[in-house]
């Protein structure tokens, strides 16, 4: 029954179905959500912020990729889904607003913890009602019980909810702050540990490329967390004077993000990508949970940190009191800029790993050297340090292209093939019917 109408209210995906514009449309809170998180981040990046920022994006991704599920199972431009795709926008953007008081409450206005709360149960619930009942409809799933689905839910929002009111009459400041995140890191968990464990493989997998596009694209909005990062980072406005260190920081940095950008888009997500359209029943289900929802975190959070990084340098460098060549990153900083590219790489090593059953050497070797040169970078100068990394990242990508040419030949030509299908496909298609 897949692709086949089932009334006015929801149509089945199909199983060659893409991303629909409304789909980018939704996606634009999530690009506010993200700057929201790192911008206050790097107004204050202590260990303690870092830790609230994980748990807060690692909330939002799960709202997001449940959503995506949702507009696989079915046509997100079609009957009742836009509506409840606006919902969900409303909701998550509340999220996002309220994410500067999630832990901490501002005087004045409402209760932005309780606020929290109650959107991120109104938007899961909303999601896990979605999926039960118009994706059950459709006939080409077969849901879990309802209370299953939402157990995980009114476990997490019940525990967000303590840590929304009951560690005031415990503790204040930061004792406050720690009890709020540790809550929040055991409803994460609960969260990831259900999804792990029943929703994923209880669902059929209608659209491989529609599910690869979708994930492809929300790194790319990550990717340009960090393009952004450069012209919006603290202290960053028309009164720059554009000095040569700043010129050359823009090269390291947009260096770096193309490579980055390289490495995974290069080869190895059209190579995933063809590796699910080749994978069937309960294998496909454990390769979408294991490589798009649980994997791609740890790839958009890297570059989210990397973008981080790259805010606190940008300002150091065009703060007009330091003199050049003795604007250290600070060790903050400087770990957190290296951190997001070791994470990332290190994210994409499982992601190979976890669906060929191989290891690439060179980016094995660039996470080590990431690591263990990050201290020396600790004591150089800021744009030294962001040198450093732009060579380490640049070699990296100088091997794959010569170690994986054979590799990367054979994907890029059975993706060129794919596509002149499609166009003759579709080419066909238009002069029969329009």
């Amino acid at each position: 029954m897949v692709g086949k109408s089932s009334g006015p209210w929801v149509r089945p995906g199909a199983p060659g179905s893409r991303t629909t514009r409304l789909e980018l449309f939704y996606d634009l809170v999530f690009v506010f959500a993200f700057l929201n998180v790192t911008t206050l981040a790097a107004k204050d990046l202590t260990a303690l912020t870092l830790l609230s920022s994980l748990v807060v994006l690692g909330l939002l991704w799960w709202c997001w990729t449940s959503f995506v599920f949702l507009g696989n199972l079915v046509r997100a431009n079609y009957g009742i889904v836009p509506l409840v795709g606006l919902t969900t926008m409303i909701g998550v953007f509340l999220l996002a607003l309220t994410v500067p008081q999630a832990f901490i409450d501002a005087p004045g206005g409402l209760f932005s913890p309780a606020v929290f709360a109650f959107s991120y149960f109104f938007v899961r619930m909303l999601q896990v009602g979605a999926l039960w009942r118009i994706a059950g409809r459709t006939g080409a799933t077969h849901p879990p019980p309802l209370l299953l689905l939402s157990a995980p839910v009114l476990a997490s929002s019940t525990l967000i909810m303590i840590a929304a009111f009951a560690p005031q009459r415990l503790t204040h400041g930061y004792g406050l702050e720690l009890i709020r995140i540790a809550l929040w890191s055991v409803a994460l968990a609960v969260e990831y540990v259900a999804g792990a464990l029943t929703t994923v493989t209880r669902w059929t997998l209608v659209s491989a490329g529609h599910l690869a596009e979708r994930h492809a694209l929300i790194l790319l909005i990550a990717l340009g967390e960090s393009v952004l990062a450069l012209g919006l980072g603290p202290g960053i406005g028309p009164g720059l004077p554009i000095t040569w260190p700043v010129v050359v920081a823009v090269v390291f940095g947009i260096t770096v993000i193309a490579a980055l950008w390289w490495v995974h888009f290069d080869v190895l997500a059209p190579a995933v990508e063809q590796a699910l359209h080749g994978t069937r029943d309960a294998s496909r289900g454990r390769l979408v949970r294991d490589v798009y929802t649980y994997l791609h975190l740890p790839l958009v959070l890297g570059i989210i940190f990397f973008s981080l990084g790259l805010k606190r340098l940008l300002a150091d460098i065009s703060a007009p009191t330091v003199p050049a060549g003795r604007d250290t990153l600070g060790s903050a900083a400087l770990y957190v800029l290296y951190g997001g590219v070791a994470l990332y790489l290190a994210a994409s090593i499982a992601v190979t790993l976890r669906t060929f059953r191989r290891v690439r050497p060179p980016k094995v070797t660039a996470v080590a050297l990431v690591i263990i040169l990050a201290p020396a970078a600790d004591r150089l100068p800021a744009l030294a340090a962001l040198a450093l990394l732009t060579a380490i990242t640049l070699t990296l990508v100088g091997l794959e292209l010569r170690s994986g040419r054979e590799v990367r030949q054979r994907v890029h030509a059975l993706e060129d093939g794919e596509q002149e299908a499609l166009e003759a496909e579709a080419s066909r298609w238009r002069q029969r019917h329009l």
